[in-house]
């Protein structure tokens, strides 16, 4: 079987143990960036969209999926890694709940980044931008679909999308600044 390595992502070339450490230290950043709550309505608004663009533009496809996988794991098995847990319940009843479809769209996010990532596209703000759109975009498709069946599709994109898309975007942004920098600093 014929496998390559890129070098345009954190993990591609490390070693597994290292990989896997990475991978429980993306799931936690996606734990802490799901609490770090701004006060805002409808719900509050999280970090997450930041963390799981930085953690699929870092890791690539594979390890980007896997460490989004392991977070959605972990809630799924209870632990109270999603924003609004416990209070608002936990494991799969959690996440069969209004916010099912964006967590879902989470591993979407982490595909599509990923697989630009590992094609380089982390390298360049205005490509990672790119990215990073189009990231949103599959993570609001399931995320206003699944919340349309308990609230409508205009309330979904009312309550679900309107809000958030203009944070969303400045926080995909500020990853897509920031990382093509980290990465020449790291190279020199």
């Amino acid at each position: 079987m014929h496998t390559t390595t890129s070098t345009n992502t954190l993990i591609a070339p490390a070693a597994l143990p290292v990989k896997l450490a990475l991978a429980v230290g993306g799931s936690l950043l996606l734990w802490l960036s799901a609490k770090v709550q701004v006060p805002f309505w409808p719900v509050p608004m999280t970090l997450q969209v930041m963390a799981l663009t930085l953690i699929a533009a870092t890791f690539g496809l594979r390890w980007g999926v896997a460490t989004v996988a392991l977070y959605l794991a972990e809630g799924a098995m209870g632990l109270p890694v999603f924003a609004g847990t416990p209070e608002k319940g936990i494991g799969i009843a959690y996440m069969m709940g209004p916010t099912g479809g964006y967590l879902a769209g989470f591993l979407l996010l982490a595909a599509v980044v990923g697989g630009l990532a590992d094609k380089g596209w982390s390298r360049h703000p205005v490509k990672l931008g790119l990215a990073g759109l189009a990231g949103l975009m599959v993570l609001y498709l399931p995320g206003l679909a699944w919340l349309s069946q308990f609230i409508g599709l205009e309330k979904a994109v009312q309550f679900g999308f309107a809000p958030f898309i203009l944070g969303d975007v400045l926080k995909v942004a500020v990853v897509a600044l920031a990382l093509p920098a980290a990465w020449k600093l790291a190279r020199r």
